[in-house]
C-alpha cells in the first residue's frame, strides 16, 4: 500500500515541475514582434512607396537614379525610362532604378 501512495506523489511532483508550454514560447513570440515592427514593417512600407513613385512617373519629370545620374524623364515604357542627362545625351535604364523625382526646374538650378 505504501508502494501506490508514494509512487502517486512522484507523479503529482512530476506534473508540477513542468512549466507551461506557453511561457517557454513567450521569448520567441516577443522577438518576432520585435522584428516584425522594427525591421519587416518598415521595409513593406519603402517597398510600397517606391512603387507608387514608380507608377506616377510621367514624361518630363526629373529623377535621381540609385547610381545618382539625375536627368529628365524623355521616354517611358514599361519597364524602361530614357533619360536626357545633359542635352542630346540620352541613357536608357531600368524603372526600378529611379530612387527619387525632384522639384520641377532642380535641374537647371544646379
Amino acid at each position: 500500500m505504501d508502494f501506490l501512495i508514494s509512487s502517486a506523489y512522484a507523479q503529482a511532483a512530476d506534473a508540477a515541475a513542468q512549466p507551461n508550454p506557453l511561457i517557454s514560447f513567450l521569448p520567441l513570440l516577443v522577438l518576432f514582434g520585435v522584428f516584425y515592427f522594427m525591421l519587416i514593417r518598415p521595409q513593406m512600407k519603402r517597398a510600397k512607396e517606391q512603387r507608387t513613385m514608380i507608377s506616377a512617373l510621367a514624361k518630363g519629370d526629373e529623377v535621381v537614379t540609385n547610381g545618382g545620374i539625375a536627368g529628365r524623364i524623355d521616354d517611358l515604357g514599361d519597364s524602361f525610362v530614357t533619360l536626357e542627362i545633359a542635352p542630346n545625351v540620352k541613357i536608357k535604364l531600368q524603372k526600378n532604378a529611379i530612387t527619387l523625382v525632384l522639384p520641377k526646374g532642380s535641374l537647371k538650378s544646379s
